[in-house]
Formats: structure tokens, sequence, C-alpha cells
């Protein structure tokens, strides 16, 4: 097993210890699968907080599938489940913007996810490929982002426009968009400050962000929004609004060490249409990597 899929199978445990605990008592029950099975089934991954719709169709092809299949027992439709939600998380024909070259990323979620730190890990994993990086910070609320964004910048040997605190997010998003042309970066990673997403006239501001960087960039423009996994299904309704207000083409799901409902992952690509492009499971450099929904899924259900 590679470092990575421990550190993502470790940081999934709490989810895992949840989810297989429910399972390893349906299949403690017998072999049958009969209408309490499925009933405790879809319990068990509501309780993840995988969404009452998508659970819902995901039971019902496995009943398909016990079926066509002629699957004799319960753990032989339990070992179908981590392909299931692997379906589920897949999303065909999605490039990684995060990749393309070159890319305009906005990185937008709400205080407290890890965006600015997101920003950081993405600046160094990309410079360290070898790419030409820049950041740009439009978080001119908070000094704190700013020290962030230099320890991470300073690490991977990237350059940061900034301005100084209180100057509108839109003028310094339009700096780093004219220093990349000039500079002929191909990442230009923006990030902004954290926001709540009840706040009209935040998001407004962040909607002018957004217009005003598509109107000045060269390369694509994307948004990514950080959510952290913890916030469960408080974060999905984050994502609707941030969605709303500016468009979400990806997702950066954090912290997922800390949480017992990473089944929130099948809800967010379920709900928003949008592929999550990386996760986190802890603070170092390389605790953010590329998302795998057949990787991820078999951390998730864990039955060996």
């Amino acid at each position: 097993m590679s470092t990575w899929l421990d550190k993502l199978t470790q940081g999934l445990s709490r989810t895992r210890e949840q989810l297989s605990g429910q399972l390893n008592v349906l299949l403690g029950r017998g072999p049958d699968v009969d209408e309490q099975f499925w009933t405790e089934l879809e319990d068990a991954l509501i309780g993840a907080d995988m969404g009452v719709t998508a659970v819902t169709e995901m039971v019902e092809r496995l009943r398909d599938s016990a079926k066509r299949q002629a699957l004799p027992d319960a753990r032989a439709v339990l070992e179908h489940l981590a392909s299931e939600i692997a379906d589920e998380l897949r999303m065909d024909d999605t490039a990684d913007f995060i990749d393309a070259s070159p890319s305009t990323v906005l990185v937008v979620g709400i205080n407290g996810t890890g965006k600015t730190t997101t920003v950081g890990k993405l600046a160094k994993a990309a410079a360290d490929e070898g790419r030409s990086v820049l950041i740009g910070s439009a978080d001119t609320f908070r000094a704190a982002a700013v020290e962030q964004l230099h320890i991470w910048a300073d690490r991977a040997g990237v350059p940061i426009v900034e301005s100084d605190r209180g100057t509108d997010p839109a003028s310094v998003a339009f700096d780093a968009v004219r220093e990349a042309k000039n500079s002929g970066a191909d990442l230009l990673l923006i990030d902004t400050a954290g926001r709540l997403h009840t706040s009209k006239d935040l998001m407004a501001e962040l909607s002018k962000v957004k217009r005003i960087v598509e109107r000045e960039s060269s390369a694509p423009v994307k948004t990514l929004l950080v959510m952290d996994a913890t916030t469960g299904q408080n974060g999905l309704t984050q994502a609707r609004e941030f969605n709303a207000a500016v468009g979400v083409d990806g997702i950066a799901l954090t912290k997922l060490d800390g949480t017992a409902k990473g089944g929130i992952a099948v809800a967010v690509v379920r709900e928003l249409g949008v592929p999550i492009l990386r996760i986190g499971v802890g603070e170092g450099a390389d605790d953010l990597r590329p998302f795998d929904p057949e990787e991820f899924a078999s951390a998730l259900v864990g039955l060996s």
C-alpha cells in the first residue's frame, strides 16, 4: 500500500469505523438479504452523510445486481458497495483544470475550510512539477491569510501579487491577472477572502471579482470551492450558495481526517454535478492530492 493510500485510509478511519461497524452488524445478522437488510443498509449510508437521493438510488442498483447476478449472501452484496460508491463519485470526461496549462483558478469558500492553505499546497505541487505559478492574494481583510501565503510561496519559490489591507479584492485580482500575462505564468491561483454564504454583500463582491478575472484573463477561468468535510450537510448548503453566486467548477474537500461523515463527498458530487478534484487528509504539503473515486470508495468502505 502506498504512503498516500495509507494516509487516505487512516484519514477516513472515523467514517469507516462508523460505516463498517454498521455493515459488520449487518453481516452479523446472517447471510439473508431480506427487507430488513436493505433498510439497515440505507440507514448506514445515510448516516455517513451520502444524501438520501444518492443512497436510495445506490441501494436500488444493489438490489438489481443482487437479483441479476444471484449474489449468494449479504457479504457478496456489500462487496459490490465500493464500486457503487465509486460510480456515484466518478464524472466522465472531466478535465482537471488545476493541471491544465494555462489556467486561472479562483479559490473560494467560507472561513475555516483551509482555503488559503489549499492555495499554498496547490502552488507548491505545481511548482514542484516545474510549472510557472503565480499566487494572487485577494483576501485583503485577513492579515494572517497573506502571512500564510508567504510561507507557502517561500517553500515553493512562487511569487505573490498582493496589496494593502482593505484594498478592493477585485483590484488585486485584476493586478494578478495582468502579472500572470506579463510573466507568462501557466497557473494563476487567486485566493479570495473567506465569506459566509449568507452574506449577500460579500457574495456580490465575489461575483465582481470573478467578472473582472474572466474579462481580463487570457487563460480559462475556473472556480474551485474549498469545502470542509466535517461540516457535513451544512457544507452542502454553503456549496449551493457559492454555486449560485459564481458557478463552481470543481471541489477541494479538506479535513477528511476529522470527520465521521466522509460520505458527504457523494452528496456534493450528486448535488452540484461538479467533480471533486482534490482531497485533503492532513496538514502536510503532500496531504492534498488528486481525487481517485475507486481509491476513495475502497478506503471509505474498508470491508476486508
